[in-house]
Protein backbone atom coordinates (compact mmCIF):
# COMPACT_ATOMS: atom_id res chain seq x y z
CA UNK A 1 0.00 0.00 0.00
CA UNK A 2 1.24 3.46 -0.81
CA UNK A 3 1.53 6.05 1.95
CA UNK A 4 -0.90 8.29 0.09
CA UNK A 5 -3.53 5.53 0.15
CA UNK A 6 -3.13 4.80 3.88
CA UNK A 7 -6.01 5.76 6.20
CA UNK A 8 -5.80 9.00 8.11
CA UNK A 9 -4.43 9.01 11.62
CA UNK A 10 -7.03 8.06 14.20
CA UNK A 11 -8.50 5.37 16.45
CA UNK A 12 -9.22 2.08 14.67
CA UNK A 13 -10.02 -1.47 15.83
CA UNK A 14 -6.84 -3.18 17.05
CA UNK A 15 -5.48 -5.44 14.27
CA UNK A 16 -4.19 -7.83 16.94
CA UNK A 17 -7.77 -8.53 17.98
CA UNK A 18 -9.71 -7.85 21.10
CA UNK A 19 -12.31 -5.24 21.90
CA UNK A 20 -10.03 -2.23 22.15
CA UNK A 21 -9.05 0.52 19.77
CA UNK A 22 -5.51 1.32 18.69
CA UNK A 23 -4.09 4.60 17.41
CA UNK A 24 -3.08 4.58 13.73
CA UNK A 25 -0.41 7.25 13.12
CA UNK A 26 -1.05 7.40 9.41
CA UNK A 27 1.89 5.14 8.52
CA UNK A 28 2.15 2.69 11.40
CA UNK A 29 0.35 1.49 14.54
CA UNK A 30 1.37 3.13 17.81
CA UNK A 31 1.46 1.58 21.28
CA UNK A 32 -1.52 3.66 22.43
CA UNK A 33 -4.74 1.77 23.18
CA UNK A 34 -8.16 2.61 24.53
CA UNK A 35 -11.46 0.89 25.10
CA UNK A 36 -14.21 1.18 22.56
CA UNK A 37 -16.71 3.94 23.39
CA UNK A 38 -20.28 3.09 24.27
CA UNK A 39 -22.68 2.94 21.33
CA UNK A 40 -24.73 6.00 22.28
CA UNK A 41 -21.59 8.06 22.33
CA UNK A 42 -20.65 6.94 18.82
CA UNK A 43 -24.14 7.77 17.52
CA UNK A 44 -23.98 11.19 19.18
CA UNK A 45 -20.60 11.97 17.62
CA UNK A 46 -21.74 10.74 14.21
CA UNK A 47 -24.85 12.97 14.43
CA UNK A 48 -22.68 15.95 15.37
CA UNK A 49 -20.28 15.27 12.50
CA UNK A 50 -23.15 14.92 9.98
CA UNK A 51 -24.84 18.08 11.17
CA UNK A 52 -21.60 19.99 11.26
CA UNK A 53 -22.47 21.06 14.78
CA UNK A 54 -19.79 19.89 17.18
CA UNK A 55 -19.32 20.53 20.83
CA UNK A 56 -15.59 20.76 20.19
CA UNK A 57 -14.64 18.03 22.61
CA UNK A 58 -14.79 14.44 21.46
CA UNK A 59 -13.42 12.94 24.64
CA UNK A 60 -15.29 10.00 25.99
CA UNK A 61 -16.09 10.33 29.67
CA UNK A 62 -17.96 7.58 31.50
CA UNK A 63 -21.24 8.37 33.16
CA UNK A 64 -20.16 8.24 36.79
CA UNK A 65 -22.07 10.46 39.19
CA UNK A 66 -19.20 10.33 41.70
CA UNK A 67 -16.64 11.47 39.14
CA UNK A 68 -15.22 14.80 40.21
CA UNK A 69 -17.16 14.74 43.48
CA UNK A 70 -15.00 16.34 46.17
CA UNK A 71 -16.82 14.42 48.94
CA UNK A 72 -15.36 11.07 47.84
CA UNK A 73 -12.56 9.81 50.11
CA UNK A 74 -9.78 9.14 47.62
CA UNK A 75 -7.60 7.43 50.22
CA UNK A 76 -10.35 4.87 50.87
CA UNK A 77 -10.71 4.27 47.12
CA UNK A 78 -6.95 3.89 46.74
CA UNK A 79 -6.86 1.44 49.67
CA UNK A 80 -9.71 -0.60 48.18
CA UNK A 81 -7.87 -0.76 44.87
CA UNK A 82 -4.68 -1.86 46.65
CA UNK A 83 -6.52 -4.57 48.57
CA UNK A 84 -8.18 -5.80 45.38
CA UNK A 85 -4.83 -5.84 43.57
CA UNK A 86 -3.18 -7.74 46.44
CA UNK A 87 -6.01 -10.27 46.55
CA UNK A 88 -5.75 -10.77 42.79
CA UNK A 89 -1.95 -11.13 43.00
CA UNK A 90 -2.29 -13.73 45.78
CA UNK A 91 -4.90 -15.63 43.81
CA UNK A 92 -2.68 -15.58 40.71
CA UNK A 93 0.32 -16.71 42.79
CA UNK A 94 -1.67 -19.62 44.24
CA UNK A 95 -2.91 -20.61 40.81
CA UNK A 96 0.60 -20.37 39.35
CA UNK A 97 2.00 -22.37 42.28
CA UNK A 98 -0.57 -25.12 41.74
CA UNK A 99 0.23 -25.25 38.02
CA UNK A 100 3.98 -25.29 38.74
CA UNK A 101 3.61 -28.14 41.25
CA UNK A 102 1.48 -30.07 38.77
CA UNK A 103 4.06 -29.55 36.03
CA UNK A 104 6.93 -30.48 38.34
CA UNK A 105 5.17 -33.71 39.29
CA UNK A 106 4.44 -34.63 35.69
CA UNK A 107 7.94 -34.05 34.32
CA UNK A 108 10.94 -36.21 35.12
CA UNK A 109 14.18 -34.23 35.35
CA UNK A 110 16.58 -34.79 32.46
CA UNK A 111 19.41 -35.69 34.81
CA UNK A 112 17.36 -38.62 36.09
CA UNK A 113 16.58 -39.73 32.56
CA UNK A 114 20.24 -39.63 31.53
CA UNK A 115 21.36 -41.23 34.80
CA UNK A 116 18.95 -44.10 34.22
CA UNK A 117 20.27 -44.52 30.68
CA UNK A 118 23.89 -44.43 31.87
CA UNK A 119 23.12 -46.98 34.59
CA UNK A 120 21.53 -49.30 32.01
CA UNK A 121 24.59 -49.04 29.76
CA UNK A 122 27.01 -49.68 32.63
CA UNK A 123 24.92 -52.66 33.69
CA UNK A 124 24.90 -54.06 30.15
CA UNK A 125 28.66 -53.55 29.80
CA UNK A 126 29.21 -55.22 33.19
CA UNK A 127 27.13 -58.24 32.15
CA UNK A 128 29.09 -58.52 28.89
CA UNK A 129 32.40 -58.34 30.78
CA UNK A 130 31.26 -61.09 33.16
CA UNK A 131 30.10 -63.26 30.25
CA UNK A 132 33.36 -62.77 28.36
CA UNK A 133 35.38 -63.49 31.51
CA UNK A 134 33.40 -66.70 32.12
CA UNK A 135 33.83 -67.73 28.48
CA UNK A 136 37.57 -66.99 28.62
CA UNK A 137 37.95 -68.96 31.86
CA UNK A 138 36.02 -71.92 30.41
CA UNK A 139 38.14 -71.78 27.25
CA UNK A 140 41.34 -71.66 29.30
CA UNK A 141 40.29 -74.66 31.36
CA UNK A 142 39.31 -76.62 28.25
CA UNK A 143 42.41 -75.53 26.36
CA UNK A 144 44.74 -76.44 29.22
CA UNK A 145 43.08 -79.83 29.74
CA UNK A 146 43.20 -80.63 26.07
CA UNK A 147 46.76 -79.28 25.87
CA UNK A 148 47.85 -81.47 28.79
CA UNK A 149 46.05 -84.43 27.22
CA UNK A 150 47.84 -83.73 23.94
CA UNK A 151 51.19 -83.35 25.67
CA UNK A 152 50.53 -86.57 27.60
CA UNK A 153 49.66 -88.37 24.39
CA UNK A 154 52.79 -87.04 22.72
CA UNK A 155 54.94 -88.15 25.63
CA UNK A 156 53.34 -91.59 25.52
CA UNK A 157 53.97 -91.79 21.75
CA UNK A 158 57.56 -90.66 22.15
CA UNK A 159 58.20 -93.17 24.94
CA UNK A 160 56.56 -95.92 22.91
CA UNK A 161 58.74 -95.04 19.93
CA UNK A 162 61.86 -95.02 22.11
CA UNK A 163 60.96 -98.36 23.62
CA UNK A 164 60.41 -99.85 20.18
CA UNK A 165 63.73 -98.49 18.94
CA UNK A 166 65.60 -99.88 21.94
CA UNK A 167 63.96 -103.26 21.53
CA UNK A 168 62.22 -103.28 24.79
CA UNK A 169 59.00 -103.94 23.11
CA UNK A 170 59.94 -107.37 21.65
CA UNK A 171 59.16 -109.59 24.57
CA UNK A 172 57.61 -109.61 27.98
CA UNK A 173 58.89 -107.15 30.45
CA UNK A 174 59.63 -110.10 32.73
CA UNK A 175 61.99 -111.62 30.18
CA UNK A 176 65.19 -109.90 30.99
CA UNK A 177 68.33 -111.38 29.56
CA UNK A 178 71.30 -111.16 31.80
CA UNK A 179 74.26 -110.38 29.57
CA UNK A 180 76.80 -109.89 32.35
CA UNK A 181 77.12 -113.34 33.64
Amino acid sequence: MRIEDAPQAGWYPDPEGGSRLRWWEGTDWSDRYRMRPIENFVETIEAEVKSGHSSGSHRWVPDDPGLGNPNVDTQAVVEQVRMAARAEAERAAQMFGAQARSAANSFQPLISEYTIKATKWFRRIGILIVLFAAAWFAFQVFAQKSMFDWIGDRIDNISDNLNEQNGAGLGDPGDVIDLTG
